[in-house]
């Protein structure tokens, strides 16, 4: 038994990250769909269609649980799949929107994503049903962050360029932003150098932490990676650009991606 994670490329990589600091001696299959990549401008039918070819790859796997380490299949399918799929399958908007909560001063949170997740109202609708406090959501589709991420352009000039374009004038409204698609904490960095005073939240790590509590709460914790901290990847496409931006943002070798058709 093991771990499966999949995003619709490479941002699942911020969560699979966080989910190796939290469960270091997990066995973990990660699936970027790098040929479908993006899913913000796709349909929910066509998204549901995807997460559910790829859970059913990841079951071949005897995995025990899954993380839809992706926002968009998060808000538009991750419903489906929990009814269609025994197995406990959890996705990353909840994290986002409970840290977004207790870090929020002003009751004035921002949402970034992809087209299809603002257009959801998915982070609207968990902020409201997760507090008591009188929150004011404001969401923003970034619809060029995931290209630039995936031809892995993290910073300079066309990204300040492309980010300031974007938030300018929405910062001014808030006082936390929450990056929500997986891609969007690989630009980070470059948002917190242009917006010191912004808090910027990143779901992964309380998707981590989330994982882990469900994990031991069903006692399906392994502690039987072979090597500390274990993966396996599968892509759809571009198997050689996934591994050189692979490689650079987790900082280690990532020694086999494997093609793969669905």
């Amino acid at each position: 038994m093991s771990i499966g994670v999949f995003d619709s490329g490479i941002g699942g990589l911020t969560v699979l990250k966080e989910i190796r600091k939290v469960l270091p001696n997990e066995k973990i299959f990660y699936f970027g769909d790098t040929a479908r990549v993006p899913y913000g401008e796709k349909t929910k039918e066509l998204i549901t269609r995807y997460s559910k070819e790829i859970v059913e790859f990841l079951l071949d796997k005897e995995v025990s649980a899954i993380v839809v380490a992706c926002n968009t299949a998060t808000a538009l399918a991750l419903e489906e799949l929990k009814k269609t799929f025994k197995i406990p399958i959890i996705g990353v908007i909840k994290a986002g929107a409970k840290t977004a909560i207790n870090t929020t001063k002003s009751g004035n949170i921002g949402v970034i994503g992809t087209k299809a997740t603002v257009n959801s109202k998915r982070y609207e609708e968990e902020i409201k049903k997760l507090s008591k406090k009188n929150i004011k959501v404001v969401e923003k589709a970034c619809p060029l962050f995931v290209p630039a991420v995936e031809e892995g352009i993290l910073d300079g000039k066309l990204v300040d360029q492309i980010i300031k374009t974007y938030l300018d004038d929405f910062e001014k409204e808030i006082d936390t932003l929450i990056l929500g698609c997986t891609h969007y904490p690989l630009l980070k960095s470059a948002i917190g150098k242009i917006y010191t005073n912004l808090n910027i939240v990143d779901p992964a790590r309380e998707t981590a932490l989330d994982l882990k509590e469900i994990l031991e709460e069903k006692n399906l914790l392994k502690n039987d990676a072979t090597k500390n901290r274990e993966v396996k990847y599968y892509v759809t496409d571009g198997k050689d650009k996934f591994k050189e931006i692979g490689i650079m943002f987790l900082d280690e070798n990532i020694e086999k991606v494997e093609l793969v058709k669905l």
